[in-house]
């Protein structure tokens, strides 16, 4: 099989785990969420804990590796301005998911202790929750802008000094 062929289909695979992964953790989770039920929101705040570890943190590795080879074998430079917001568009989203996992982490945390105490979600789950969504939106769109970029690879060399 072709090597660029591979970076390409393991590439947009990934690009498909990150936002479909993202969209269904947080779909899943705040059908839970609304619920206010312990139990439930406990075993769905370990799903979703277990598919970011599985899915999503996989993928976020796989993306730079291959995305970092195809630029290479294509002859792209990184400060191609399509490519660099891309990257710069990635660094903000991390920056985004890496508390999101910790605070995933506590709701799983919270929501079980309430559920094994037979008790209403804490007020603190609820303050994580708020945070935890407010966080997804911004995480989100630059996903979909990512992948917009990917695909239209458009000049931006008139906005980005190259």
């Amino acid at each position: 099989m072709d090597p660029e062929l591979t970076l390409r289909w393991m590439h947009v695979i990934g690009a498909c785990v990150l936002l479909g992964t993202g969209a269904g953790i947080a779909f899943f989770m705040l059908m839970a969420h609304r619920t206010r039920n312990a139990h439930l929101v406990a075993h769905t705040a370990g799903v979703v804990v277990l598919a970011d570890l599985l899915f999503t943190a996989t993928a976020v590795i796989v993306q730079p590796v291959t995305g970092g080879l195809l630029a290479w074998r294509l002859g792209w430079p990184l400060s191609e301005g399509w490519l660099a917001l891309s990257l710069g568009l990635y660094v903000l989203t991390g920056a985004f998911w890496l508390p999101v996992v910790w605070i995933q982490l506590r709701l799983r945390d919270l929501a079980r202790a309430a559920a094994e105490a037979d008790e209403a979600l804490p007020a603190r789950y609820h303050q994580l929750f708020a945070i935890w969504f407010a966080c997804g939106f911004p995480a989100f769109v630059s996903v979909l802008a990512i992948i917009w970029l990917m695909l239209a690879q458009p000049d931006l060399g008139v906005w980005l000094v190259r």
